[in-house]
């Protein structure tokens, strides 16, 4: 075996391990989904079990209002993911393609957001929503992340290599710069909102921290809340934890499947040019 055979060996032994290491914890946590009680306190744990108890997606469904907590996760994730195409892709495109005094500095101050995590955030946003009466409702939960400065930067970046001839084409034409932005800049943007629908939304549908300061009342919980429920005094039933996860699980993964190819497109993109 001469040395680049070798390499290739090593690396993909590397990435199967990576792999593996990945998709463990989903499967055992699919696995777990489907264990009785008896098989979940057994020691070892089993790896798979004896018996596939289908009955346990029906208990955990049933134990709490799981409808209406993820009815409340669409509503609140799809809401802030359109939010963030309107706003996100609308400043990138002005930061891409006008010129006006002071343009850097605004747009490094608003890159420079991404320094602050959101558990520096939440104590002003929190007094901000009380203040206006936000608490428990879904403006709460939706206002305060309606753009980013990822999304911004990140359609600046998509929207930069787009020929500036085809948008002065347009405006000698007598398109307004709305009509150029919908028309125009929207469609040739596909692999940057592609990115942006994915990652706003599997963020916003597993937000754990915000919902929690926010909600006090079950019929606004969200799904990631929800879980909680069949956390008792003294046990969990791990079980149905796990079928919650899955609940929790599956539209982000099948999201993924579905914009898989524009999000790669994307991320290749958004580095051609700075």
């Amino acid at each position: 075996m001469n040395r680049s055979s070798l390499e290739k060996s090593v690396y993909y032994i590397i990435l199967t391990i990576a792999v593996l290491l990945t998709i463990f914890p989903i499967f055992y946590i699919l696995s777990l989904s489907f264990q009785s009680i008896k098989e979940m306190w057994s020691y070892p744990p089993p790896l798979l079990p004896s018996k596939l108890k289908w009955s346990n997606y029906i208990q955990a469904w049933n134990a709490a209002p799981f409808s209406r907590f993820m009815l409340n996760s669409l509503i609140v994730a799809g809401s802030i993911t359109i939010f963030h195409l309107f706003f996100d892709s609308l400043g990138g495109y002005v930061f891409a393609k006008f010129k006006f005094p002071g343009q850097n500095l605004i747009f490094l101050l608003i890159y420079s957001t991404l320094v602050f995590p959101i558990f520096v955030r939440m104590v002003p946003l929190y007094i901000i929503c009380n203040s206006l009466g936000w608490s428990n409702t879904y403006q709460g939960l939706i206002f305060p992340f309606m753009t980013s400065g990822f999304g911004i930067f990140l359609m600046r970046q998509i929207i930069l290599p787009i020929p500036t001839e085809i948008i002065e084409s347009a405006r000698i034409d007598g398109c307004s710069e709305l009509r150029i932005f919908w028309r125009i800049i929207m469609p040739l943007s596909k692999p940057g909102l592609a990115i942006i629908t994915a990652y706003t939304f599997i963020f916003q549908w597993n937000s754990f921290l915000w919902p929690l300061i926010m909600i006090d009342s079950t019929p606004m919980k969200t799904l990631p809340l929800g879980i909680t429920a069949f956390s008792k005094d003294h046990w969990t039933q791990w079980n149905l934890v796990a079928c919650s996860a899955m609940f929790l699980f599956i539209p982000t993964l099948i999201l993924f499947i579905l914009m898989q190819r524009w999000i790669i497109k994307g991320a290749l993109l958004s580095g051609l040019k700075s």
